[in-house]
C-alpha cells in the first residue's frame, strides 16, 4: 500500500472554460419550486384515460471516503463542526457504521424511490479491524448498508487492480487465504465504477464504467471516476498496467452513451473534490457570494461536465459541502461531499420528470446530515464488528507504548507527525549512524493517538490496533543520499509544482528547522536562508542521509526530487518502526509526551 494524502493531488487544469464564473451555493436547493408549468402533484391523462403523476421524487443518499472506519473514529477524526444560528460553532461526535446504518435506514423510511451511492475510497488506509483482513469486513458492512453503487477512489488501488477485482467479485485472498474456515468471501453486492481507469493492454475500463438504477418507469444512470492523478498518489505497483484518463472527458463520453440508451437522468460519482471556505458541515456556500464558497479541482471539473449530468457526488478531500456550481450552459448544478469516515451522509432529492425522463434541475435540493451516536446501534453491524474484532484481538490488543496526553495529527506541523519523523530518524540511525534527518508525508498519518482508552487497555496505552490505524500502509522505511541542494528543492516542492495550490507540508524530524511564509507564493513560501539542520545552514554541496517511507522515496505525493536519491537502503515496515520507538521511549510509569510541533515557523 502507499501512504497517500487525502488533500488535492492534481495539476492545475487548463480547460478553456465554456461558462463564465461559477455561481456557488450550499443553500441545499437550486430553486424553491418545480418548473412553472407543473407541481409535484400535477397529473395528466394517459392514453387509456387514467391519471398519473408527472413528477417523482427520487432520494439519493450518498457518502464518501469511509476508509474502512467500521468503528467510531477516534479524536478529531470522529467529530464534525456545526455552525449555529448565532454564528458560533460546536463539535459533534460522529461516525461508526452501527450508527450510519441506523441513520440511512431511518432516512429511507417512506421513500419508495431511494438510491444509496458513494464517492470512492470505501477501503484502503483502514483501521486494523478492516485493514488486517484486506478490507473484507468493510465490503461486508457496505453490503449490509444496502449500498447500490460507488466509484473507485485512489485508495481502491492500494493493493492493485487484481485485489480490487477480488473485492468486487469475491474469493479468498491469494496469500492470506480465507479468514473463516469453510466460508468464502463473496465480494461486493454493488458495482464499483471505474470509467476512467483503463487496462493499458486492452484500452478498456477495468470495471464497469456506468450503471443504471431502475424502478418501474424511473431510470437514473451513474458514471463513476477517480481522480486522473491517481498514479501520483498511489504506489507504482498499485497502478501497474493501468491508465487513468481525464475525468471530464470520460464523464462526457459516457453521458452520451447513456443518453443514446434512453437514460436522461445522470449522476456523476467523482473521487475528486474541493475545499469549502468553512470547515462546518452545514456551511452555506451562497453566503459569502459567488466564487467564495468552494475552491479546488472540483470547481473546474464541474464547470466543464456536460449539462446532461444532473448532479455530482464527490470526495477525496474529506471536506463537507453542499454547493451549486454552474454547468457549461450557465445553469446551477448540485455538487456534494459528505466529509469522511462515515461521519456524514448527504440526502439529495432528485425530481424525475416522467414526460422527459430527465431530472427537473430547478427542484433539486440537498443537505448533509450528521451520523450522530445518539441513535440505536444497528444490531447486524454490531455483530459484524464483534466477529471481526474477535479475530483481530490477539494482534490488536497488544500494548506498544504509552502517552501522557492526546497526540494530534492535524495542523501544518502536527505533534504526531513530529513523533513519527523522530521514530524514523532513530530507526535510520540504527541502520546507518550517518543518517541525518527524516521526512514524513502528512497523508500517511491517518489518525491521532488518543489518551482515553478505546477498550479495556487503560488510559494512555497505545495498542497495536491504534498504531495500525495511524499507519496502515505497510510502507518500508528507506534510507537514501541527497545533496543539500536537493533537500532544499524537496522542501520547496511542498508548495510548488503539483502541490502549489494545496501545499503538502512534510513532517520533519528533530533538528531540521525552517520558516514557511504563507504570505508569499509558490516555492518562495519556503524561506531558503532559514533552512537549518541542528542549527547549521544546509550546505547545497554536502550529502545528507535521509529516512523516508518507500512511497516518498519513489517521488510520490509530488516530490520528484526524492525519487532522485542514491545509495538506497530498504528497511522494515513503518509501523514496526513506530512500535520500536514507542517501546524504547515510553513506559507505564514514564509515558511519552506530545512533541511541541515547533520545528516549522509558519508566517501567515
Amino acid at each position: 500500500m502507499s501512504a497517500t494524502s487525502h488533500q488535492q493531488h492534481r495539476r492545475r487544469r487548463t480547460y478553456a472554460l465554456v461558462a463564465t464564473a461559477a455561481g456557488l451555493a450550499t443553500v441545499g436547493a437550486l430553486a424553491a419550486a418545480l418548473p412553472a408549468t407543473a407541481t409535484p402533484e400535477s397529473s395528466a391523462k394517459g392514453g387509456h384515460g387514467h391519471h398519473f403523476n408527472r413528477y417523482q421524487d427520487v432520494q439519493l443518499l450518498s457518502f464518501n471516503d469511509l476508509h474502512g472506519n467500521l468503528e467510531p473514529p477516534a479524536g478529531s477524526s470522529g467529530r464534525v463542526t456545526e455552525v449555529q444560528p448565532d454564528g458560533t460553532t460546536k463539535t459533534i461526535d460522529a461516525g461508526g457504521v452501527e450508527y450510519l446504518a441506523t441513520h440511512l435506514r431511518q432516512a429511507r423510511e417512506g421513500n419508495k424511490y431511494s438510491i444509496t451511492a458513494a464517492g470512492g475510497d470505501m477501503v484502503g488506509a483502514s483501521p486494523l479491524i478492516s485493514g488486517l483482513f484486506h478490507d473484507e469486513p468493510t465490503i461486508e458492512a457496505l453490503n449490509k448498508l444496502d449500498l447500490d453503487v460507488t466509484s473507485v477512489g485512489n485508495h481502491e488501488f492500494d493493493e492493485g487492480a487484481r485485489e480490487l477485482a477480488r473485492l468486487q467479485n469475491g474469493g479468498c485472498h491469494p496469500t492470506a487465504g480465507c479468514y473463516v474456515e469453510g466460508r468464502k468471501f463473496k465480494g461486493a453486492d454493488f458495482p464499483y465504477l471505474a470509467a476512467n481507469v483503463l487496462d493499458e493492454k486492452t484500452g478498456k475500463p477495468i470495471l464497469k464504467p456506468y450503471w443504471v438504477w431502475k424502478k418501474k418507469d424511473v431510470k437514473v444512470g451513474f458514471i463513476g471516476v477517480t481522480l486522473e492523478d491517481t498514479p501520483g498518489v498511489v504506489s507504482a505497483e498499485g497502478v501497474k498496467g493501468l491508465k487513468f484518463k481525464d475525468e471530464v472527458e470520460t464523464i462526457n463520453k459516457y453521458a452520451k452513451v447513456l443518453q443514446r440508451q434512453g437514460v436522461k437522468s445522470i449522476v456523476a460519482l467523482i473521487h475528486e473534490g474541493g475545499a469549502p471556505a468553512s470547515s462546518s458541515y452545514n456551511y452555506d456556500c451562497d453566503a459569502p457570494g459567488a466564487g467564495d464558497g468552494i475552491s479546488g479541482p472540483i470547481v473546474d471539473i464541474a464547470k466543464n461536465i456536460t449539462p446532461q449530468v444532473d448532479a455530482l457526488v464527490t470526495g477525496h478531500t474529506h471536506a463537507a459541502y453542499v454547493c451549486t456550481i454552474d454547468d457549461p450552459a450557465g445553469k446551477p448544478r448540485m455538487v456534494t461531499s459528505a466529509a469522511s469516515f462515515g461521519r456524514l451522509y448527504t440526502d439529495t432529492t432528485l425530481t424525475y420528470d416522467r414526460f422527459t425522463g430527465d431530472i427537473a434541475r430547478t427542484a433539486v435540493k440537498s443537505a448533509n446530515h450528521v451520523v450522530t451516536r445518539d441513535v440505536p446501534k444497528a444490531p447486524d453491524m454490531t455483530a459484524l464488528i464483534d466477529r471481526w474484532n474477535t479475530l483481530a484481538a490477539p494482534i490488536g490488543n497488544r500494548a506498544i507504548g504509552y502517552i501522557s496526553a492526546d497526540i494530534p495529527s492535524t495542523g501544518t506541523e502536527s505533534p504526531l507527525g513530529d513523533l513519527i519523523a523522530d521514530a524514523q530518524l532513530a530507526y535510520g540511525k540504527e541502520l546507518d549512524p550517518e543518517t541525518d534527518l527524516a521526512l514524513m508525508n502528512p497523508g500517511g498519518i491517518r489518525a491521532p493517538l488518543t489518551y482515553a482508552a478505546k477498550g479495556s487497555e487503560g488510559d494512555g496505552v497505545v495498542t497495536y490496533a491504534e498504531g495500525f490505524t495511524v499507519q496502515p500502509f505497510s510502507n518500508t522505511v528507506n534510507l537514501q543520499d541527497i545533496t543539500g541542494a536537493q533537500l532544499i528543492q524537496v522542501l520547496k516542492e511542498q508548495v510548488s509544482g503539483t502541490n502549489a495550490a494545496s501545499p503538502k507540508v512534510l513532517q520533519v524530524s528533530s533538528g531540521l528547522t525552517y520558516t514557511l511564509d504563507l504570505t508569499k507564493s509558490g516555492a518562495d513560501r519556503v524561506v531558503t536562508d532559514s533552512i537549518k539542520l541542528n542549527g547549521a545552514a544546509v550546505d547545497p554541496t554536502a550529502t545528507y542521509r535521509v529516512a523516508t517511507n518507500n512511497f516518498l522515496a519513489g517521488g510520490g505525493d509530488g516530490f520528484p526530487t526524492l525519487g532522485q536519491g542514491t545509495n538506497d537502503l530498504v528497511g522494515t515496515d513503518d509501523l514496526t518502526v513506530l512500535e520500536k520507538y514507542l517501546t524504547a521511549n515510553s513506559s507505564a510509569g514514564s509515558p511519552i509526551s506530545p512533541p511541541a510541533a515547533n520545528r516549522i515557523t509558519v508566517v501567515r
